[in-house]
């Protein structure tokens, strides 16, 4: 997480961001097929102008984030990663301006296991939704109540008078799935020559070219590992990003409601990548064999 976007989350935490989005918001039918979508991030997206549940406008940036992980820590227990994918990380909502909060509702922090409630959804959650070091159902609900209590179209108000309890929760992991099936990552990549290796590196502009020609918009690449300026090849660098590929965030403005997963691609705000910028200084390292499903 880039040191700015940690800065305003815990600035923003501690002045309180604890309850409901909009205290007072109505529990009656909220009619969202009967109005016309407005974009978020617009100046028509505004509380007061806009039914709250049907236009988000709270965090009306919203980012679809990717992991590429190499292992998952629980091989022996069944948890392995996609073939030929990446992994979903969450689906994160930033203000418009690219600062961003976290944990709006501490009411709703889960702490049993949660899960999809359809076939597809869990599946699909199982199969491309993975932990690492920790049982994959631990991060959806790490991502439910960090992330999507800061939606204004998750409030639970939003779900009318007959809402069910943690109906919500299901609702936003078919959501998440929903965008990221939209985002294939690795093909996008191979498509562009771009592959998992242990002997080939490569420049994080070539990554970010190739992505951005399939996306339409810069998503913000980010890398972990070792610094490029600790390593052998960058001894003596001021280049001090990192050099191995772990994640991506592809940003969005959305039409209407989240749930709809009707996003228009925009470029990724403030700084677009984590990784070392010199020529072939990024790793896209190779899975181990054993931690990938067949």
């Amino acid at each position: 997480m880039p040191t700015m976007r940690r800065v305003l989350a815990l600035a923003l935490f501690s002045e309180g961001v604890l309850g409901g989005l909009y205290p007072g918001l109505s529990t009656a039918n909220h009619t969202c097929n009967l109005v016309e979508p407005v974009l978020s991030c617009s100046d028509g997206a505004q509380p007061g102008l806009v039914d709250t549940c049907c236009v988000e406008t709270y965090g009306g940036l919203i980012l679809q984030t990717q992991f590429w992980n190499t292992y998952t820590g629980l091989e022996s227990k069944g948890q392995l990663l996609p073939k030929d994918s990446w992994t979903i990380h969450g689906l994160w909502p930033d203000f418009c301006n690219g600062s961003y909060t976290q944990y709006c509702d501490l009411k709703r922090q889960y702490d049993p296991e949660p899960s999809p409630n359809t076939t597809t959804a869990r599946r699909m959650a199982r199969r491309y939704w993975t932990g690492q070091n920790q049982p994959s159902w631990v991060l959806w609900a790490h991502e439910f109540s960090k992330h999507a209590t800061c939606f204004s179209t998750f409030d639970t108000e939003c779900y009318g008078p007959e809402y069910v309890r943690h109906e919500e929760v299901t609702d936003f992991f078919s959501t998440v799935i929903a965008y990221y099936q939209d985002l294939p990552t690795w093909r996008w990549l191979a498509e562009g020559g771009i592959e998992p290796s242990n002997k080939t590196a490569y420049s994080v502009s070539d990554i970010q070219d190739t992505l951005k020609s399939k996306f339409g918009k810069v998503p913000y690449v980010g890398c972990s590992g070792p610094r490029f300026n600790e390593t052998e090849a960058g001894k003596g660098s001021s280049d001090n990003g990192y050099t191995v590929l772990s994640e991506m965030w592809y940003y969005f403005h959305v039409q209407g409601r989240v749930q709809r997963a009707q996003g228009v691609p925009v470029d990724a705000t403030g700084s677009t990548t984590s990784c070392a910028k010199a020529p072939d200084a990024v790793w896209y390292y190779e899975r181990t064999p054993c931690a990938v499903a067949h």
